[in-house]
């Protein structure tokens, strides 16, 4: 019973990742295809997993096509319901699908002004009115949810809402964005968890660097964990 999923540059790619987690977290097996999302090969590669043309995408045991993140973690949670993934506390568990999904919708100036990279972080980034609004939403969804669960992820254990909200740990060491400090313990515990480490470390060695992210910005090292 082995699913097939397509991810895009590990480095780059946000919603590979989101796509990505449930999987080695919660132990499902699963065959990895890896396509280049600016590469001659990437309109063949989506054919095969249903041509929605994004990334991830997955293919069930039984031959369902999943082409968002949404629908693919949703189903993982609900064909593995011993799993974990989301909180079986009636009030935590809605919490945590409400949080999953204001990140599938929202937080679009935070997405659009720092794209996820992996490879460096960056220093002199401003964020603007908009992203400062994000960020202080974030940061105040993350309190409230630690706050319950007592950490160290957002409802105890790891699950799907602390892999929606990986990504924008992510950039917060990377642009280096002000957060409070519950929400920076928080962002440690994600860069330190194994299975970002395993992604990070198997992104620097597998991905070339793309100048669609390059910003006007000057480089420093990704921070160590």
């Amino acid at each position: 019973m082995t699913y097939k999923l397509l991810i895009g540059q590990r480095i780059y790619s946000s919603w590979s990742l989101r796509g990505w987690l449930p999987f080695v977290v919660h132990d499902i097996p699963v065959t990895v295809q890896d396509t280049l999302i600016y590469g001659d090969a990437f309109y063949d590669d989506v054919v095969s997993f249903g041509g929605h043309r994004t990334v991830p995408a997955v293919i069930t045991p039984e031959g369902a096509i999943l082409t968002d993140s949404l629908s693919i973690v949703w189903h993982l949670a609900n064909a593995f319901p011993d799993r974990g993934m989301l909180p079986a506390d009636k009030i935590a568990n809605a919490k945590a699908i409400n949080m999953m999904s204001e990140m599938h919708s929202g937080f679009t100036a935070l997405r659009s002004a720092c794209p996820m990279n992996l490879a460096t972080a960056w220093n002199g980034f401003a964020p603007d009115e908009a992203v400062r609004g994000d960020l202080a939403r974030i940061d105040e969804l993350w309190t409230d949810a630690l706050a319950q669960s007592q950490g160290p992820f957002l409802f105890g254990e790891y699950g799907l809402a602390d892999a929606y909200f990986a990504p924008v740990a992510i950039r917060i060491a990377g642009y280096d964005l002000p957060m409070s400090d519950t929400s920076r313990a928080y962002v440690t515990a994600q860069l330190t968890h194994p299975a970002i480490q395993q992604w990070q470390e198997d992104g620097l060695s597998n991905d070339t660097e793309l100048g669609q992210y390059e910003m006007p910005l000057t480089r420093k090292p990704f921070p160590k964990r």
